[in-house]
């Protein structure tokens, strides 16, 4: 069983997705469990950041491009959203405290890994490389370009008018 581990981490590829993985579902686990606004959006930047990494390991680099770009602008709208529009006077009130809840969350989590880990060691899955499509960005970009630029120009037009709309709107609130 060590062995398929030991396996299994011999190559980089390997390593950069566990680690990708584990900061994708970190990120996720962060952002339900903070309470302030700006720690839970960084802790989903994280999560898309990984994400992003995990699209390059697996050899789609324009959709990495895409999760980095896009997810940005809606990282900064949903700051914009949650920062300008909440109010941040009065104190935050406190939850009263459950430790055996954070357990049972601990438990749940271990023997979910277990079982997905079991799962995973005892299926039978193919061997063998895989060809890699040869410039997959060009190929892309020549569709977005030719047969999909109207959509791609309405999508660029959309994400500014709602960066912009976000904007009025927390400042129609503020005042």
């Amino acid at each position: 069983m060590f062995g398929n581990i030991v396996d299994f981490l011999s190559r980089g590829e390997n390593i950069a997705f566990f680690i990708c993985a584990l900061l994708a579902i970190g990120g996720a686990i962060f952002m339900l469990s903070f309470t302030k606004v700006v720690h839970m959006v960084v802790a989903v930047a994280l999560t898309f950041i990984s994400l992003a990494g995990l699209y390059i390991v697996l050899e789609a680099e324009f959709v990495a491009v895409v999760q980095i770009l896009i997810y940005a602008g809606a990282i900064s709208i949903l700051m914009i959203f949650g920062i300008m529009m909440t109010k941040h006077t009065k104190e935050e009130e406190e939850e009263p405290k459950r430790p055996w809840h954070n357990g049972l969350l601990f438990v749940g989590a271990a023997g979910l890994f277990g079982i997905i880990f079991y799962a995973i060691q005892k299926s039978q899955l193919p061997s063998g490389e895989y060809p890699s499509m040869q410039d997959n960005t060009m190929e892309i970009g020549k569709l977005l370009f030719s047969n999909h630029v109207i959509p791609f120009e309405l999508m660029s037009v959309l994400l500014t008018v709602a960066f912009i709309g976000a904007i009025i709107v927390a400042k129609r609130e503020e005042d």
